[in-house]
Order: C-alpha cells, then sequence, then structure tokens
C-alpha cells in the first residue's frame, strides 16, 4: 500500500500546544533535514508532571519548557533514546526539578564497530547521557493521575523506547514512526533487522494516534505502518534490482534509488542502504566480499 506523508505542520517554536487532554507539546527550534520543523518535547499531566523528551541543549527550549510547567512539581523525565536533539537538556531540567530521569539505557551501538570502521553518527550521539532508572520493555510508569509504558523499539537506536500512555491509545512514537518522513535506521546505531521487528511489534498493538519526536500526529497508525513496512519491502526489492543488474557499491546504488532525493540526505540514505545490506547478507539475499560497509562491494547469490 501507498505511504501517504503528511508534512502539515505548525511547529509554534516556544509555544505550549496542547495536542491531547493532559498533553502539551512544545517543539524546538532546531529545523534541519533530519528533524523537520524541530523536536518535539511533551509535557503529561495536569498536577504532577513527566517530561518525555526534553529535546536538544537550547536556552530558549529550556525556558520554554520551565513556561509551560509554570509552578507545578516535575516528577519524572522520560528519554526515548540517546540521540543529541532528544536527551541532552534531561540533566539540565533534572537539576531544576529534582525529576528522575528515566530510559532503556545509555547510547550503545546495535552491533559492535568492525576493526577499521568509525561511526559517521558519533556527532548525533548523547553518549554523556545514564538515566537514573533504566526501563525494560512493557514496565510502568505510574505518576500523579496518568501512566505510561515502555516500548521497547529498536532499529533507529539500540535503545530506543516509545511510551504508551495508558488508558488513552496514545503512543509517544519518538523518532520509530513519524507522520513526516521514514525513519534513518543507519548502521552502528541501528539495525533493519531491529526497524522491522519492532513495527511488527507495534503493528500487534491498537494504539489510535501517535505524536512523534517530529512533526505532527499519525492519526491512523496500523494502515501507517502497513505503509512503512511495504515500503522498507519495497527499498529493499529496489536494491536487489540494482544489485542483479550490475550495480556493486552503495553510492552506485544511492544515485540511482534516491536520484529525487534532496542531495543533503544522500549520506543518509547510503546508510539506510547499509542497513538493508547488512540484513540482506544476513538473510543470505545478497553476498558481500568481507563484511558488509559503506564502501563494500555487494554481489548477486
Amino acid at each position: 500500500m501507498a505511504l501517504d506523508f503528511d508534512n502539515t505542520f505548525e511547529p509554534r517554536h516556544g509555544e505550549a500546544v496542547q495536542v491531547a487532554p493532559g498533553v502539551t507539546r512544545i517543539t524546538a527550534d532546531n529545523p534541519s533535514p533530519f528533524t523537520f520543523h524541530g523536536t518535539n518535547t511533551y509535557i503529561v499531566g495536569t498536577e504532577s508532571l513527566a517530561v518525555i523528551d526534553p529535546g536538544p541543549i537550547s536556552e530558549n527550549h529550556f525556558q520554554a519548557i520551565l513556561r509551560a510547567v509554570g509552578e507545578r512539581p516535575v516528577s519524572h523525565i522520560l528519554v526515548s533514546h540517546t540521540h543529541s536533539d532528544h536527551s541532552p537538556l534531561a540533566v539540565r531540567l533534572k537539576e531544576v526539578t529534582g525529576a528522575t530521569i528515566y530510559a532503556e539505557g545509555p547510547h550503545r551501538p546495535a552491533r559492535p564497530l568492525r576493526i577499521g570502521e568509525s561511526n559517521p553518527l558519533d556527532a548525533s550521539a548523547d553518549t554523556d547521557f545514564a538515566p537514573d532508572i533504566t526501563l525494560s520493555d512493557d514496565e510502568v510508569v505510574d505518576g500523579d493521575g496518568w501512566s505510561l509504558r515502555a516500548i521497547y523499539t529498536p532499529g533507529h537506536t539500540a535503545n530506543h523506547l516509545a511510551f504508551a500512555l495508558e488508558g488513552t491509545g496514545i503512543l509517544f512514537s519518538a523518532d520509530h514512526v513519524m507522520a513526516w518522513a521514514t525513519t534513518i535506521v543507519a548502521p552502528p546505531d541501528g539495525a533493519m533487522s531491529d526497524y522491522m521487528a519492532s513495527l511488527d511489534k507495534l503493528m500487534l498493538r491498537e494504539d489510535v494516534a501517535y505524536l512523534p519526536g517530529h512533526g505532527g500526529p499519525v492519526r491512523q497508525p496500523a494502515a501507517f505502518l502497513r505503509g512503512l513496512k511495504t515500503h522498507r519491502k519495497m527499498r529493499e526489492r529496489a536494491i536487489l534490482e540494482r544489485i542483479r543488474s550490475g550495480d556493486r557499491t552503495i553510492a552506485e546504488m544511492v544515485a540511482a534509488i534516491y536520484r529525487d532525493t534532496d542531495p543533503r540526505l544522500h549520506k543518509a540514505a547510503a546508510l539506510s542502504v547499509l542497513a538493508h545490506l547488512e540484513d540482506m547478507v544476513t538473510r543470505d539475499l545478497v553476498a558481500a566480499e568481507g563484511e558488509p560497509s559503506i564502501s563494500g562491494i555487494f554481489l548477486p547469490r
């Protein structure tokens, strides 16, 4: 089925926007090709509050969060994953509010670095982050009038969590599912096999709306998840066709498959192709000369 993206989003940077009963969104003013209009921070509750993904180091965004909180106590800070646009402000917010920080764990790659390999995503990783309390899959965090269930959804990163607001059908999907674009899955931080398994996991749920880390809501999650899965399968087939037609390098494949994509995104596209190829080599769909790598040679089976 076709994947219908929704780019209609008014960020209203620095403003607190109510997006559901007891849920407020503040969008950081950090737009880019990767963050859309900026990173969404969510405030949950009406009395004692939880803050989900405090966001990047930004004085303006920090002050916007404090204005939205007002005199109310913040008891919990929940972090979906450790990219520098989501987690770094957690420490400062804790210092001011005394809240406890919850997350799956520190930043880590989805797989070990290979000999001679560097991580091209190091600059985007918040390697200083450490939660006060680690969360396991399906673990529930209870607050004042709200409960949030941690849903382990690796793929974009190895430590990615979504958070389900119990009793509402709302899932804070962070960077795993977004209405405006597909998620970047880039080794070694992420893994395509993990990402696809996490899509399948969410398809078993009955959420009615997703509130993502960037952009506006996903209003029909079940249909959108099916579209995402189909999109990834089509991309896999396109890669396989390029290899069968003679392409041997990721650069060749990206030039053909992403010819209509913003060139600024080609580096990320190359990492996405690598993620597919790592998965396809494991499943014996294609072969690689040595370990699969961004500069490697790939062959048909």
